[in-house]
């Protein structure tokens, strides 16, 4: 399948640079599959799309103030970002820049806070760097004097008031605080507030919560010409007992709150589709007599038409970037089972672009029914 299909022009004034004023006052283009039509709302409105008996499937993972700022020995500046713990507890990977200035045993770090040593460079570009600190851990050192790892095209965001702005808006508000192990966020959920998240409940609507830890990797765009050539990033999640027993209740609609969700269900339900093989296909007879446990996993699994979907019945997604694999995603979810959806996709996001949504992270969402 080309990468091309996943293509399509963007005004760059298009690109968000900032968030909505209000949470909630950003767009959602509404897509029913079944009718094939759109409709054009905003996110406050998404109560009027739910009822009593769905539940909404959510990543709760906090972002890091991963993006640390030092210096090498001979005043050069470094930027490093924290991506994920290695095995040793004062160790993690990175990125850093300059990275051709940082071979193994180069070091850097900022006066009264850290100092670091390049241990280990892998094929992907990450750096293993082993941290000295008087006290405490990276982690704390970054909630301190860190900034939120915002992706490269939202630029501008180089002063004190910019910086408080990302704390608070490139979180979410569900976000686990003591679960900081995200490096990007799960974008979807930026649109909820407390109180849209209380009258959803009060509907009857129920939130089941997981775990993926959100990477670079989901910002790399699709470099092959043929899309199942791409190397698709690995992450991983966290599947509590009662999340997937809220996947299995019967006539539930499961509505994923953005692509990570999709990401961490589906991989899980594949996994458990390989370990029931044989067992009743049923999933409430499965789960009968069958204790659940939290699953912690690592999702390397690619969606791309013409993929069918086991666990999720709608979608709440931002609008993505050209020849990206969360497109590939969103793609095959308009049309599972069929490649209908790659120009379906396109006809949309020419409306969008029309019509003048916001993209991308700080950008506008879709509600796919």
């Amino acid at each position: 399948m080309l990468t091309d299909l996943f293509d399509y022009p963007l005004p760059d004034r298009l690109i968000a640079q900032q968030p909505a004023d209000r949470r909630d006052a950003s767009r959602l283009l509404v897509v029913h599959r079944r009718e094939h039509r759109i409709e054009h709302r905003h996110f406050r409105d998404l109560p009027g799309y739910l009822r009593a008996g769905d539940c909404l499937f959510r990543n709760n993972a906090a972002v890091i103030p991963a993006r640390l700022h030092a210096t090498r020995p001979t005043g050069g500046h470094v930027e490093c970002l924290l991506l994920r713990p290695a095995s040793v507890a004062t160790e993690w990977w990175c990125l850093v820049r300059p990275g051709k200035k940082l071979p193994v045993g180069a070091t850097f770090g900022l006066d009264g806070f850290f100092s670091a040593t390049v241990r280990e460079k892998n094929d992907d570009g990450l750096v293993r760097v082993a941290f000295d600190l008087k006290e405490g851990d990276i982690l704390a050192v970054a909630n301190r004097i860190g900034e939120m790892p915002l992706p490269p095209y939202i630029t501008g965001h180089d002063n004190d008031t910019a910086r408080a702005l990302d704390r608070e808006r490139y979180q979410t508000v569900y976000a686990d605080r003591t679960h900081q192990v995200a490096a990007a966020a799960p974008t979807a959920g930026l649109h909820f507030t407390p109180e849209l998240l209380a009258q959803i409940s009060t509907a009857g609507v129920k939130f089941a919560d997981l775990t993926l830890h959100v990477g670079p990797g989901t910002f790399r765009p699709i470099a092959t010409a043929n899309v199942e050539d791409h190397p698709i990033h690995r992450e991983v999640y966290e599947i509590p007992a009662a999340t997937q027993a809220a996947l299995f209740a019967p006539g539930t609609r499961r509505i994923a709150v953005g692509t990570t969700s999709v990401r961490s269900i589906e991989d899980f339900l594949a996994r458990l589709d390989e370990r029931w093989s044989g067992l009743p296909p049923s999933r409430s007879e499965r789960v009968e007599g069958n204790a659940l446990h939290p699953f912690l996993g690592e999702a390397g699994i690619f969606i791309y038409p013409p993929r069918d979907f086991r666990g999720v019945d709608a979608l709440i997604t931002n609008f993505h970037q050209p020849r990206s694999t969360l497109l590939c995603l969103v793609s095959a979810f308009l049309a599972p089972g069929s490649t209908d959806g790659i120009a379906w996709l396109k006809e949309i996001y020419a409306e969008a672009v029309s019509r003048e949504y916001r993209f991308f992270s700080y950008g506008d969402a879709m509600l796919i029914l």
